[in-house]
């Protein structure tokens, strides 16, 4: 018996797909990693993808990008509800998990995703001492309650560079900013981008919010606007980013200039501090509206909801 396929290719007919499962197949066919698909729920999808290589998250974000599919972090708990659009869940796993110092002696530490925060207590990088031992460094970037610096002292989480896949393909590296730092930003996608972030650092939103103790937004715009003693780094926009803004490709961490967060319990920090600064909310609002729409300005990552 001939085939449905083999007769649309005689005749010049394609049979038609579920976008959905169309985006599995191809993504299947397309990553070295594992891609575990998961029941569907009124017409939209969700699958989870165990990337083996970086390459494998570039061709998801492809993917996504053109069958409108939302690109979220695995590992993180998200503010959003995810259930208006299919959904693919990358959890960094074993293969991305590297940890290595940049050179004997060197303070640096170059970090993949899916790196755990008990093996980076245990390479010697003791400010993850009292974190959980069992998320991952993407988890931990993300995380807005983990990484809830005072305002303008974002150093203090001893990230010095970052690598980050934006929404539109771009990968971007992100690090100290300044006259001290003398490289030039690379790209036209990054130039404009910190060009951005800047000038909206100086608006009057950004520096109501630069005079709470807590930086009451989302996303970590007082990077740019550090503290005494502190200075610019592009990499600490990245910070409590929730898996927003884009994918951390990988970091590198100064374990001479971490500092751990010693005020209160982890997971009541963040959202407190939102609930006791409403007078500054709708600045803060206002900023991570914008930002938001500068990394990602065709939502591929989560867009974020209410804050838990």
């Amino acid at each position: 018996m001939e085939s449905r396929s083999r007769r649309a290719f005689l005749t010049g007919r394609r049979v038609s797909q579920d976008p959905w499962v169309a985006f599995c197949r191809r993504l299947r066919d397309a990553v070295a990693g594992t891609v575990f698909e998961f029941s569907r729920h009124e017409g939209m999808g969700s699958a989870r993808l165990v990337p083996k290589h970086g390459s494998d998250v570039h061709h998801a974000r492809s993917l996504c990008a053109e069958y409108g599919v939302v690109l979220a972090l695995d590992g993180v708990q998200q503010s959003a509800k995810l259930d208006e659009r299919s959904v693919l869940w990358v959890e960094p796993g074993r293969d991305m998990a590297g940890c290595q110092r940049l050179e004997p002696g060197s303070t640096k530490w170059f970090v993949q995703p899916g790196c755990l925060l008990g093996e980076l207590d245990a390479a010697g990088l003791s400010q993850f001492a009292d974190l959980p031992c069992h998320i991952t460094l993407a988890a931990w970037i993300a995380d807005r309650n983990l990484c809830d610096w005072d305002t303008g002292q974002t150093s203090r989480s001893g990230v010095e560079h970052a690598s980050v896949l934006l929404a539109d393909g771009s990968s971007v590296g992100l690090g100290p900013f300044g006259e001290r730092n003398q490289k030039p930003l690379s790209g036209l996608r990054l130039q404009q981008l910190v060009s951005n972030l800047f000038q909206l650092s100086g608006h009057a939103d950004a520096q109501a919010c630069r005079q709470a103790a807590r930086w009451p937004g989302r996303y970590r715009l007082d990077a740019l606007l550090p503290a005494a003693g502190h200075s610019v780094n592009l990499a600490h926009l990245m910070l409590g980013h929730g898996g927003d803004l884009g994918w951390v490709e990988w970091v590198v961490l100064d374990e001479q200039l971490a500092r751990p967060q010693i005020e209160a319990p982890y997971a009541q920090r963040y959202s407190s501090r939102r609930r006791e600064q409403q007078d500054i909310d709708r600045c803060a609002s206002d900023l991570d509206a914008r930002i938001k729409a500068y990394f990602d300005p065709s939502d591929l990552y989560p867009y974020p909801g209410q804050d838990l």
